[in-house]
């Protein structure tokens, strides 16, 4: 077969016609603002709109009960910076009940605050109001009062109810003039979690919470596993690429897979499906159909995997790109609102029975960490940011620029079944332009092979488009979105690009259209019409279109120049170091390999090494740092950047390469209603390694973190009797916070107390960590000190 010839049969098997979406219906469903305002939201059948047009919010799950106070505004913060545009929280019961009739809204506990500071970081608020929340707490968030009168919980018992409408006018009561028809933040609420069979509780438990006097447009419920949901609520879904609650003799849980590819199907019957039958008796048959009248309501997610929590008996291994390629293939699914959890970390909260985390003691199938429950989340327990933070970040500044275009746009699937060598494709468009989705990842238990003469036909409603040009092959492990027939400016439409759109920006020489490359594709820009090209691209004329490549390569300085605009073609890290922040009143585009994040106009850094570049775009005339040097400015293209010395932030080693000795190792013991591995509770013949810290490394650092990189089982830290931190290994550093325990730690230390690991148990572990030898082996002890730098922008008299 000649060249010609096999072009053109893989554009023919690559071909998708796609069509204008019928209007969405309206009116049909009880949410949404009433009566409506300038900035009313709607919900349509399709989509959610926000004063009169589409919205796509991002969403993620943040627990202010499990985080210090003093934390709340770092991590809203960064969870801003991020992307979101709201976050999500649940309402323990436990914790604000722990005696019948004595509610606390105090501390840590004050909701109303929390929704305050939300707020003044830009942010939205979905309230999660239980009454059985879950989340791995204690008796699923129920306090220890309320399990013992053996009431019918969940249900519309009478005797429940009273206590519900109780808690539900206490909760209430903490969010008046913060609805948002009261021009506040709350645009949403949960009403229980996972709840399946109990259509008629869940709309009694809206009913309450309406009596009240809580006025929100948009109320929810889990729809996953087959749950039946009251017309009155919205389902929400879930995606996760592991589950710690599968059992030790699951490899990789079957419907992780699902996950990585393009779908119109929102259900997943196998989360929470142990939980479901240990505590419930319910089995979900995992041929049944998904839950009905998906039409008639949008494809909205509240649990995306931000990470993954483990169990002692299985401990899951997810990866930053695990979670960005599961994130960006429900967007290319149809999902028109993206929530992860967690998108935060905690700490289990200790109540008056100890730590409230689930265990096989209360009668939970899995046991979890006592102290931590970090999730490894994109913000970690101790408000560490990681690098998942940054590639969803990618994805959510895409959102955030063209999300009232792509909630508007159907997603039709054109390749990609459970076959591991087909291409994985979808085109999301509203007939006229879209975005062309492939990928070639999948976690690496089950990876996908690369691709080879790709190149894709869409046959739009006035039009077709070919993209690329010329078949290009794509490498193992990638997951991307092209734009198809994009408006980049009044006259210029870039009909094709194998770049992501990333943001917009704009300085005194006019717009700048963001584009991000992926490593191992060549970019190429096809605009309509002939077109003068300069800068970092030569164009070449073709049937009507002038297609441009690159002469530099991507990354800061690669600026297209065309007429009217510009275009900069950013690499991969590059891509991953952007953000779009509000710096002296003015949004800019900002390059960091510090993490941080914009409060009342000014920045405020968090860097964990001495040394940080700074880049901004427009920049100010110039920049007053507290917390840290600052160099002297450099223009470089079209940035001006600054290089950040920060005295109080970096890495000191304390200890290395130790190997102490258990003098005894309690036996495995399974409990729990699945019969599955029991945590161990006998610490008494564990390894002992004690750590001193000297007094000048804790002062001056915001943060102060014992980052431990090692082998075992089970590890425990101690600041004199005092259990601070918990972990069960699993391939991952294990950080403790020692800030709130200087003083302690400076005079006395931190002990670990860890139990060795030993294959024989049979505990589940990831492949890529699994081949370590028995015994306890403490690699690294580093203390890793993180400071807090702020920025104000000084502009020109």
């Amino acid at each position: 077969m000649n060249d010609d010839a096999r072009q053109a049969t893989l554009v023919a098997s690559r071909r998708l016609a796609v069509a204008v979406p019928a209007a969405p219906r309206r009116g049909h469903l009880h949410v949404g603002d009433s009566p409506a305002g300038p900035d009313a939201i709607e919900v349509t059948s399709r989509y959610v709109e926000r004063a009169g047009r589409p919205w796509f919010p991002v969403t993620g799950e943040i627990h202010y009960s499990r985080i210090p106070r003093e934390r709340w505004s770092e991590v809203l913060g960064h969870a801003r910076a991020g992307g979101l545009t709201s976050v999500a929280t649940y309402v323990l019961w436990q914790a604000h009940e722990p005696e019948p009739g004595r509610f606390r809204w105090d501390g840590g506990l004050d909701l109303r605050a929390f929704i305050e500071l939300a707020a003044r970081h830009g942010l939205d608020v979905v309230v999660r109001m239980g009454p059985w929340a879950h989340g791995e707490a204690r008796y699923g968030g129920f306090p220890d009062w309320l399990v013992d009168r053996g009431l019918a919980t969940r249900t519309n018992d009478p005797e429940y109810l009273e206590l519900v409408q109780a808690l539900y006018a206490q909760t209430v009561a903490q969010l008046v003039g913060l609805t948002h028809v009261e021009g506040g933040p709350i645009v949403g609420a949960q009403m229980d979690n996972e709840l399946y069979d109990q259509p008629e509780h869940l709309a009694r438990l809206r009913e309450i919470a309406e009596e009240a006097g809580l006025r929100v447009p948009i109320w929810t419920a889990t729809g996953w596993g087959g749950a039946q949901v009251p017309d009155t609520l919205l389902p929400v879904y879930s995606a996760y690429s592991d589950g710690f609650w599968d059992d030790e003799q699951t490899e990789w849980p079957a419907f992780a897979s699902f996950h990585f590819r393009y779908s119109p199907v929102r259900d997943d019957l196998s989360v929470g499906a142990d939980l479901r039958e240990a505590l419930d008796g319910i089995s979900v048959d995992a041929g049944a159909p998904p839950l009905r009248d998906d039409d008639e309501v949008p494809f909205a997610t509240c649990e995306l995997g931000g990470g993954m929590h483990v169990a002692y008996h299985r401990r899951p291994l997810v990866t930053p790109r695990d979670i960005e390629a599961l994130a960006l293939a429900k967007v290319g699914s149809g999902s028109i609102w993206q929530g992860y959890y967690m998108y935060a970390g905690g700490t289990q909260r200790t109540g008056p029975h100890g730590s409230e985390q689930e265990s096989h003691a209360t009668g939970y199938p899995n046991d979890v960490p006592q102290v931590t429950y970090d999730f490894a989340a994109p913000v970690g327990e101790h408000a560490q940011v990681r690098p998942h933070h940054h590639h969803l970040r990618r994805q959510h500044l895409w959102l955030h620029e063209d999300g009232h275009r792509i909630a508007s746009m159907t997603s039709t699937v054109g390749g990609g079944s459970e076959d591991l060598d087909e291409l994985r494709w979808a085109v999301r468009s509203d007939g006229r332009s879209g975005y062309l989705f492939l990928s070639t990842y999948q976690p690496s238990t089950q990876p996908l092979p690369g691709q080879v003469d790709v190149q894709i036909t869409v046959d739009l409603d006035d039009d077709s488009v070919t993209v690329p040009t010329v078949p290009v092959d794509i490498p193992a492990g990638v997951s991307l979105v092209w734009p198809l027939r994009y408006p980049v400016s009044p006259s210029v439409v870039l009909r094709s690009a194998t770049a992501q759109v990333l943001t917009r920006g704009s300085d005194d020489d006019g717009e700048i259209l963001v584009l991000g490359a992926y490593e191992g594709i060549p970019v190429e820009l096809v605009l309509d019409g002939l077109l003068d090209v300069g800068g970092a691209g030569a164009g070449v004329v073709r049937g009507g279109t002038t297609v441009v490549s690159l002469v530099e390569p991507a990354g800061p300085r690669c600026v297209v120049e065309l007429p009217g605009v510009r275009i900069l073609v950013l690499d991969p890290v590059s891509a991953q170091r952007l953000y779009v922040l509000d710096l002296a009143g003015r949004e800019r585009l900002v390059l960091s390999d510090a993490p941080l994040y914009s409060l009342g106009g000014e920045l405020v850094v968090h860097p964990d090494e001495a040394q940080h570049t700074l880049w901004l775009l427009p920049a100010p005339a110039g920049l007053v740092a507290d917390g840290a040097h600052l160099s002297d400015p450099r223009d470089d293209g079209p940035w001006r950047t600054w290089t950040l010395d920060a005295r109080y932030a970096g890495r000191t080693r304390l200890m290395s390469e130790v190997e102490p000795h258990a003098t005894a190792v309690p036996d495995p013991v399974r409990g729990g209603p699945m019969d599955r591995l029991s945590a161990p509770t006998d610490f008494t013949g564990a390894a002992v390694v004690h750590v001193d810290v000297p007094a000048e490394l804790l002062d001056g650092a915001d943060r102060a973190l014992l980052r431990l990189t090692w082998t075992g089982d089970v590890g425990r830290a101690y600041v004199g009797d005092r259990l601070i931190s918990d972990h069960f290994w699993h391939g991952r550093v294990w950080d403790v916070d020692l800030t709130p325990w200087a003083a302690e730690v400076a005079a006395s230390g931190v002990r670990f107390e860890l139990l060795p690991w030993r294959r024989s148990t049979g505990v589940w572990v990831h492949p890529s960590v699994r081949d370590v030898p028995d015994g306890v082996h403490v690699a690294a002890i580093d203390l890793v000190r993180v400071g807090r730098v702020q920025l104000t922008g000084v502009e020109k008299d």
